[in-house]
C-alpha cells in the first residue's frame, strides 16, 4: 500500500504546460509541451460539478459516499485548517484509463543527487511527467545510457498549485475512504504553501498536512469520532509513515557516508552501495515492516533499489517526526504550525531549518 500511494501523486509540472508559450522558453521540446497541454485540456474539459456527480442516481453507493467525504474534507480544510483551497476539488473528471501519467526520476549513481528539470512557477524539480508511456520509456533509456539511475512510476493525482480548478480524478476512486481524503488534503496543501525549487520540503510538508488533517477530519468532525474505524486507520497510517521516514532518512545518511569516502573509486562506491541496499532490505523486512500497523511499503522491497528510487521515496517522507515535533510545540494546532512554516518559507532559506529536531527513537 505504501509505495502505491506514493505512486499516485506529484505536483503536475507537465500540466502547467497549458501556458505553452511560456513553456517553450524552458528547454522542453515543443512536442512535449503540446502533448502535455493537450492532455491537460482534455482533463479540464471532462470536469463535472461534484454535487451533480454525487446526485447521479446511477452512482454506486460507496462511490457516492466517497464523493461526499471529499466535499466535506475540502470544506474542513478551508474552515478548520485554514488552507487556501481555491476552486480545487469542486469538480470530478472521469478518465478513460486508471493511470493519469508516468513520472520519470533520475539520479547520479555515485552520490545522493537528483537530475532536475526547470519549469516556470515550480522552479527546479527532480522529475518529469509524461502522458505517453513510450515517450517516458524513451527518455528513461536515454538517461540510463548517460549513466543515471532511473525510476519510472505511475501517478494518479496532481496539483496545479491553484492555477486551474483541479478536479477529483476517477483514478483516485479506487482508494479507500481514508486514503482518498488524505490525498485530497495532501494536494490542497500544495495550493496553500509551495516553495519553488524545494520539492522535498513541499512533498514532505504535504504528507504531514494530509495525514494530520485526515486524522482530525475522521476523529473530530461530526459524524466521525475517536472510536471509529476510519479514525483509527488514519492514526495508524501516520504512525507508519513516521516509522518509514526514520528508516529512509537513516539509509540515505548511510549512503552519503559511502559516497563521500574519497578512498573509494567510482566502481568501489557502486559495489559498496549494493551491499548497503541489500542490508537495508533485510533490516526493513526484519525490523521495520513488522512494526507497521496499516501500511506495508511493500514496494520498497519489490522495486529494485537505486539512488533514483530511494530519493523518490525520501521526497515524501523526509523528517516527518520533526514536522510532528513542530505540531506538538504548537499544542497540536495544525493551523498554527502550518502558519509558522508559511511565514518562515517566505523569508527564504531552507524551509527545513524551520523544523525542530525530534528526539532520536
Amino acid at each position: 500500500m505504501g509505495n502505491k500511494r506514493r505512486g499516485r501523486r506529484t505536483v503536475a509540472v507537465l500540466l502547467l504546460a497549458a501556458g505553452a508559450v511560456l513553456m517553450l522558453s524552458t528547454g522542453c521540446s515543443p512536442v512535449y509541451v503540446l502533448k502535455a497541454g493537450w492532455a491537460e485540456a482534455k482533463i479540464l474539459n471532462a470536469r463535472r460539478p461534484m454535487h451533480e456527480v454525487a446526485a447521479d442516481s446511477g452512482l454506486d453507493a460507496r462511490d457516492r459516499g466517497k464523493l461526499t467525504l471529499v466535499i466535506e474534507a475540502r470544506a474542513f480544510a478551508r474552515d478548520e485548517i485554514g488552507l487556501d483551497v481555491g476552486d480545487s476539488y469542486t469538480t470530478f473528471a472521469q478518465l478513460d484509463h486508471d493511470t493519469l501519467a508516468m513520472v520519470l526520476s533520475a539520479a547520479h549513481r555515485d552520490r545522493i543527487a537528483s537530475k532536475t528539470w526547470w519549469f516556470p512557477v515550480v522552479g527546479r524539480v527532480p522529475y518529469k511527467g509524461f502522458f505517453d508511456l513510450s515517450d517516458a520509456q524513451k527518455e528513461q533509456a536515454g538517461l540510463e545510457a548517460e549513466g543515471f539511475d532511473t525510476y519510472l512510476r505511475p501517478t494518479a493525482a496532481f496539483s496545479t498549485l491553484g492555477w486551474f480548478s483541479d478536479p477529483l480524478l476517477s483514478t483516485l476512486m479506487r482508494y479507500d475512504e481514508v486514503e482518498l481524503v488524505e490525498t485530497v488534503l495532501h494536494e490542497l496543501s500544495h495550493n496553500h504553501l509551495f516553495v519553488p525549487g524545494r520539492v522535498r520540503f513541499n512533498e514532505s510538508f504535504a504528507s504531514w498536512v494530509g495525514r494530520n488533517a485526515s486524522i482530525r477530519f475522521f476523529c473530530e468532525r461530526e459524524g466521525g469520532g475517536p472510536d471509529t474505524v476510519w479514525c483509527g486507520r488514519a492514526k495508524d497510517r501516520w504512525d507508519d509513515e513516521m516509522r518509514f521516514s526514520v528508516f529512509i532518512d537513516a539509509l540515505v545518511e548511510e549512503l552519503q557516508t559511502v559516497y563521500a569516502d574519497s578512498t573509494l573509486s567510482y566502481d568501489d562506491k557502486l559495489v559498496t552501495r549494493e551491499r548497503v541496499f541489500e542490508d537495508a532490505k533485510v533490516r526493513f523486512e526484519g525490523d521495520v515492516q513488522p512494526g507497521f500497523k496499516s501500511l506495508t511499503f511493500a514496494g520498497f522491497v519489490r522495486t529494485p533499489l537505486n539512488n533514483a528510487t530511494l530519493l523518490s521515496r525520501m521526497r515524501y517522507y523526509h523528517r516527518l517526526p520533526d514536522f510532528n515535533a513542530l505540531l506538538e510545540r504548537h499544542g497540536g494546532s495544525l493551523q498554527a504550525a502550518i502558519e509558522v512554516l508559511r511565514r518562515g518559507a517566505e523569508s527564504g532559506g531552507d524551509p527545513f531549518d524551520l523544523l525542530p529536531e525530534s528526539p532520536s527513537p
